[in-house]
């Protein structure tokens, strides 16, 4: 046991305090996975990371992922919070206008170069949601299968049971308690503001598998969505995404649509800083 850097961060919002926390370990060599889980479990927010020496020579850093009950292959905010941490504490990557990340799914860029960090979505699996799950989705929600205007399956590390429905209003009156984990499979949820609102889109991650009731704002899932839209030609601008509402958060993630010819999709938001220290592990 010794003395690490320590700093936790509110992502995915311009007002501190009002985003999803991220715990981070940011000298977090020797640490064993039991260590690392326990401290995940001690924290007890939705994600611990823990920052190490990259193993391949294109990566600045490599992440490690633990909800307080199993390591992550790929999460969105962590991504963009131990960025920042690594960054306030002196970090050097070795592009100034990109950070990449390694981590379970391979190398993750980060740009920089934005109003605000932006990492780049990961390729994501897109299936198609049977009638069968998505009939019982709607039944643990109480929600009238006519609201529903898409359902998919999508995976980009975490997997995703999405449904979206006609609108944002429609989003925000789903009952979060009928759902819980694991007794029920987690679900998530979009829909449409009105046009010409500060947000384009509302979106709900309810009984994520960290254990909490409802997730206040999830990168990787915004990313997964926005891979779906732009795979079925809906992404055509730049979007911004609330989260969190219901929870009584400000979580607005900024979504890049491609430009003429590409496919790079990115996902990006505020991080700040609220807590730098030590802590002995």
């Amino acid at each position: 046991m010794r003395s690490r850097r320590f700093i936790q961060a509110d992502v995915f919002t311009s007002i501190p305090t009002k985003g999803n926390g991220l715990a981070v370990v940011v000298d977090a060599e020797d640490i064993s996975d039991e260590q690392m889980l326990a401290f995940a479990a001690w924290t007890n927010l939705a994600e611990t990371t823990f920052v190490l020496p990259p193993s391949v020579p294109n990566a600045d850093y490599r992440l490690r992922i633990f909800t307080p009950s199993r390591e992550m292959l790929f999460a969105g905010h962590p991504t963009l919070g131990s960025c920042a941490a690594w960054l306030h504490c002196g970090g050097q990557p070795k592009s100034p206008e990109k950070v990449f990340q390694e981590c379970a799914i391979g190398l993750v860029e980060i740009d920089m170069t934005g109003d605000v960090p932006a990492f780049v979505a990961p390729k994501t699996k897109i299936s198609a949601m049977d009638d069968s799950s998505k009939s019982d989705l709607c039944d643990q929600l109480q929600l009238d299968p006519e609201k529903v205007v898409r359902s998919a399956v999508l995976e980009n590390g975490p997997v995703w049971n999405v449904l979206e429905l006609e609108s944002a209003e429609d989003v925000l009156t789903v009952d979060a308690s009928r759902v819980s984990w694991p007794k029920y499979v987690g679900v998530s949820l979009i829909g449409a503001h009105h046009p010409g609102g500060e947000c384009d889109y509302e979106v709900r991650n309810i009984s994520p598998s960290s254990g909490m009731v409802e997730d206040p704002i999830t990168g990787s899932l915004n990313a997964a969505l926005a891979r779906w839209m732009w795979e079925e030609g809906r992404l055509t601008k730049n979007l911004v995404v609330a989260q969190g509402t219901k929870l009584g958060r400000a979580g607005r993630v900024f979504v890049g649509a491609p430009s003429l010819g590409s496919d790079r999709v990115t996902v990006g938001g505020h991080t700040h800083v609220v807590i730098d220290g030590q802590v002995f592990l």
